[in-house]
């Protein structure tokens, strides 16, 4: 696969030619793209050659050429859990959901029910907008088969390769479960926000709690699936109105612990990428992007999106995806 910064005339050369793509970039620039064997979703933070930072002016495209067939296409709200229908025998399928919406909601609390979710690799990430416009402006999803936008449902990029073709699909997480008991929670109710939560079986103000506590917001509340390690970041805290939001849903009786302490979580975030990535698709979370000071500084040699949720079968937060495809042995 190859990985470009391009502008929208070069991009737009790439798929007429027939390109199979994934596309990242400011609405206004995906929206200019013509129809092809693409998808698409906003986001204007990057991890480039250079290092982190935020474009408007061009788009991040990663192109397929090991693809012997693909198809884009949206799915709404109600089509999600038959989203494995589209797969190809042999391949994989990208995904992209946009932030806060029903979609993303539903994906995080019922994805891993969805039938034949887990029969090929299934990556991909949520999109979203500059901080400062969250709120203001809905993140996109691009089908490219259509030249559509959509704010709501899923857009889908089933990849057909070659027989000899191998996948590999991993995951980043500087992050485990905390031992601390005063900071276990279980929600009541699933959602992007609350205002309670239960530690050791008494209701709490979540808001006070965490400000009582000193609780260092930049650490994610951790779930473990079955020995799946799934995080859920802290947004905002409203003093005023106690109302806590999260960037990925919280799910209704799960234990969350907050994450152990990094150090630094820069160093972490930079040991555990190691300079690997040539070659490799991979998305990052803001959080990292923000908390691990990456504006100006690389990853290795991973290149990709700053998203606002992760996907490698199920949705992530405050990891790295990364995929790389070779050749069986």
């Amino acid at each position: 696969m190859k990985n470009e910064m391009l502008t929208v005339a070069e991009a737009a050369e790439r798929i007429t030619s027939g390109a199979v793509m994934a596309i990242a970039g400011a609405e206004e620039l995906l929206a200019g793209l013509p129809r092809g064997r693409w998808i698409g979703g906003t986001s204007v933070y990057f991890v480039t050659e250079t290092g982190g930072a935020v474009v408007r002016d061009r788009l991040f495209c990663t192109t397929f050429p090991e693809a012997t067939d693909a198809t884009a296409r949206h799915v709404d709200v109600a089509g999600l859990p038959g989203l494995a229908s589209g797969y190809h025998p042999h391949g994989f399928t990208m995904i992209m959901i946009p932030a806060f919406s029903t979609a993303h909601s539903d994906f995080a609390v019922h994805g891993q029910e969805y039938d034949g979710l887990f029969n090929q690799p299934l990556l991909g990430w949520i999109t979203g907008v500059h901080l400062e416009d969250v709120g203001k402006c809905a993140p996109m999803v691009f089908d490219g088969a259509t030249g559509i936008g959509y704010d709501e449902g899923a857009v889908l990029l089933h990849v057909a390769l070659p027989a000899e073709a191998s996948i590999d699909l991993d995951i980043l997480n500087i992050f485990a479960q905390g031992d601390a008991e005063e900071h276990r929670f279980v929600f009541s109710d699933n959602g992007f926000s609350t205002k309670t939560a239960t530690v050791g079986g008494t209701p709490v103000d979540l808001a006070k709690y965490i400000a009582e506590k000193g609780i260092d917001t930049r650490l994610p509340l951790v779930a473990n699936y079955a020995g799946a390690l799934v995080n859920v970041s802290i947004q905002s805290i409203d003093a005023e109105t106690g109302e806590v939001k999260f960037y990925a849903p919280i799910v209704a009786g799960v234990e969350y612990r907050l994450a152990g302490a990094l150090g630094s979580y820069a160093e972490a975030f930079a040991k555990g990428t190691d300079g690997a990535g040539e070659g490799q698709y991979s998305c990052n979370c803001i959080l990292n992007y923000l908390y691990g000071d990456l504006e100006g500084k690389k990853t290795g040699k991973f290149t990709g999106p700053v998203t606002f949720g992760e996907i490698a079968y199920i949705l992530l937060n405050q990891t790295m995806v990364r995929m790389d495809i070779g050749t069986a042995a």
